[in-house]
């Protein structure tokens, strides 16, 4: 992860909990997947990708969530509830943008719920 990654993680975390939102894990691994973030707050459990990027020319951060990760981050995920989900429990997949130029502060907007998950074709 770059610099600007990091900083926009912590950043994003930063955020969620100055919004109520506990921090169950950072950096959650399974295997070669990585949730950036998982966080809980009333009842409903966040898994949240966080991009960042220093500026508009590379497009909005959420872009760079491709089918493919939103696999990944479901896959993760699901291993993730067997081993410490709670039935009561909602669970759904954030994404945080996080626009960080070399001069000026950083913007952040944060994607609640934003994708499900898409059957997989055979």
């Amino acid at each position: 992860m770059t610099d600007l990654g990091a900083r926009g993680e912590a950043l994003a975390a930063a955020r969620l909990e100055q919004a109520g939102w506990r921090i169950l894990a950072r950096n959650w691994r399974f295997g070669h997947r990585e949730i950036d973030l998982i966080v809980e707050r009333d009842g409903i459990v966040a898994f949240v990708e966080v991009k960042t990027r220093a500026g508009p020319a590379f497009g909005h951060p959420a872009e760079a969530i491709t089918a493919r990760k939103r696999r990944d981050l479901a896959r993760a995920a699901q291993a993730w509830v067997l081993r410490n989900g709670r039935p009561e429990w909602v669970y759904r997949f954030d994404a945080i943008a996080v626009w960080w130029p070399p001069q000026g502060p950083p913007r952040l907007e944060h994607i609640e719920d934003a994708w499900r998950l898409e059957p997989e074709s055979r």
